[in-house]
């Protein structure tokens, strides 16, 4: 059984409608058990491994489709780990 968490505590401030929609996004994408906490998603897959590299690409695909691709960006975290992170925005003189 694979179990690979989303680090979501950043996201938080966009609001729990979207919270709600990543979790039923990756549900629908990945046929696992996801799991919402309160700074976390928890995606657990007793049949099938699914790959960090392919759950890194919904949550990239998820943002773009949110119109969040500016403000948010996902890194690798410890081992199992993903976190959607704040953007720092360079301010242009």
């Amino acid at each position: 059984m694979t179990e690979l968490k989303i680090d979501i505590s950043k996201l938080k401030s966009e609001g729990d409608d979207v919270i709600n929609e990543l979790a039923d996004f990756l549900k629908e994408k990945t046929e696992a058990n996801v799991k919402t906490s309160a700074n976390e998603i928890v995606i657990k897959d007793e049949e099938k491994t699914v790959p960090k590299q392919y759950l890194r690409v919904l949550l990239r695909k998820f943002l773009h489709k949110k119109e969040l691709k500016d403000s948010y960006r996902v890194i690798s975290g410890k081992e199992n780990t993903l976190i959607v992170k704040e953007r720092k925005i360079s301010e242009e003189e």
